[in-house]
């Protein structure tokens, strides 16, 4: 159900508190492009609805009974499954440096005002319009050429030739290189960048954090709800994962 960047985006809203969750709705019925499609009153309850509906957005509370809200972003990560943009709601401010850490996409504290609530709308619409600017997810036939890949480990600056790329990743704003013998950081900032760079016909987003060489999968491994995993030809035989959207379109691709 993610939102395209020229539709309403999806949302839930998970609070054990009726009126918190009330007012919050109405504040986005007010603003306007954003469809609450469900709300949670816990976090096994927010948990369940983002792995059945998908949405773009879910605004969590922090305490919760039985699942408190970073506990519900952990949870995804833990299950590799692909997190929507989450954005904690709470009357807590102790909690933000966990939240951040978690790479929650806001952090807004009750009673919510108005005005900040908008700009988070607005980086939320940011964001999922830059997602879907990213290339087409499955490879296709192109003829572009591309250059060499500057790979950093430790003091060396190593050229490497982007054939010989096993995947790429990113974490704490940071893209990490693998190849079967080097690992090291690159020089690009984002992973759209980077793919940008490389030929599609090769390369396939997986997954917000991953792009994988398609020639370098040694093992489609299945994996939580559905999805699947790819075990990769470098020497750590590294499990890359696979959201739930790619998982589909994996399947497709391979009769699976």
């Amino acid at each position: 159900m993610r939102s395209r960047a020229n539709g309403p985006i999806s949302a839930i809203i998970a609070d054990d508190e009726p009126l918190a969750r009330d007012e919050l709705r109405y504040l986005l019925d007010q603003i306007g492009d954003v469809e609450v499609v469900a709300t949670a009153s816990n976090g096994f309850e927010a948990l369940e609805t983002i792995e059945k509906l998908d949405p773009a957005i879910a605004f969590l509370d922090i305490q919760m009974p039985g699942l408190d809200g970073l506990s519900v972003l952990r949870r995804l990560r833990e299950e590799h499954i692909d997190p929507p943009h989450v954005i904690f709601s709470t009357a807590y401010d102790q909690f933000a440096v966990e939240a951040f850490r978690l790479e929650a996409m806001d952090y807004i504290l009750k009673p919510v005002e108005r005005e900040r609530l908008e700009a988070t709308i607005e980086r939320a619409r940011r964001a999922i319009s830059e997602r879907y600017a990213e290339p087409s997810p499955l490879p296709q036939k192109s003829g572009a050429s591309f250059n060499k890949l500057l790979l950093r480990s430790g003091a060396r600056n190593l050229i490497v030739d982007p054939n010989d790329l096993v995947f790429a990743t990113i974490a704490g704003g940071v893209i990490t290189l693998v190849t079967a013998e080097l690992e090291g950081q690159s020089n690009f900032r984002t992973l759209e960048e980077l793919q940008a760079a490389l030929d599609p016909e090769v390369f396939w987003r997986t997954h917000r954090s991953y792009i994988v060489n398609l020639n370098r999968v040694r093992e489609v491994v299945p994996w939580f709800k559905s999805t699947f995993q790819l075990r990769m030809d470098d020497k750590k035989a590294s499990e890359i994962p696979v959201s739930r959207i790619q998982s589909r379109r994996l399947r497709e691709m391979l009769n699976l």
